[in-house]
């Protein structure tokens, strides 16, 4: 699958003289862009040789020994998330439309802490590798009625004019510093937001793929 890599539009800096100009600069704020990925669907090279699903709002590069599944709502019939599942957990990706400049990772974080409180759960900040990120934990009540203690930890990345939120869960959710190769997919993950006006907070749209994935329907 190609990309483009948008062109960087700069613009001309104000010819401004005396002490004015120097006050300018000492005020002006310095943005860093981010580093690596997740990408935005207008920054991926078009050689880059990274082989991506194309899910629509989500291309996604999974790896060897992990399964794609859609989750659907049965009522709507609409795709609610991507799940990539492998033998010790799973990363669940869903990407919402976000205002050019916000940090809407940043305002529905404590909105996500206080739900799992509100639910009995806990649910602590933590700086990582994409910043700051939440680690869960929430008691369910299991297939054999008995309850267990579910742990996770949720990732949220600003892009532009979007926020992609990914859900590790089982052993990446536990075992932090073991969990690279789950991060990995994280980073690799590029968002197409679409040029359609979108209120911040609505959920992109994922579509089913041609090939045909496995489509995990929810139980609850």
């Amino acid at each position: 699958m190609k990309f483009r890599r948008k062109s960087a539009e700069v613009d001309p800096a104000p010819e401004t003289e005396g002490p004015e100009a120097e006050e300018s600069v000492e005020e002006t704020p310095e943005v860093q862009p981010r580093v690596g990925g997740p990408y935005d669907v207008d920054d991926v090279d078009e050689d880059d040789p990274t082989q991506r699903m194309d899910l629509g709002s989500l291309l996604i590069a999974p790896a060897a020994g992990t399964e794609v599944r859609l989750q659907v709502d049965e009522q709507t019939e609409q795709v609610q998330s991507v799940l990539i599942a492998g033998e010790d957990g799973a990363l669940e990706l869903r990407a919402f439309a976000a205002a050019r400049g916000s940090d809407l990772w940043g305002e529905v974080r404590p909105k996500i802490a206080a739900d799992f409180a509100q639910r009995g759960g806990t649910a602590d900040e933590r700086e990582g590798r994409f910043g700051t990120e939440l680690v869960c934990q929430l008691t369910v009540r299991m297939p054999d009625g008995r309850t267990g203690t579910q742990p996770s930890r949720i990732i949220g990345v600003n892009g532009p004019r979007w926020m992609l939120r990914a859900t590790l869960l089982g052993r990446p959710a536990v075992e932090v510093d073991d969990a690279e190769g789950w991060e990995d997919l994280v980073e690799k993950v590029v968002v197409r937001r679409g040029s359609n006006p979108m209120p911040p907070g609505a959920e992109l749209p994922v579509t089913v793929p041609r090939e045909g994935q496995l489509i995990e329907r929810p139980t609850t």
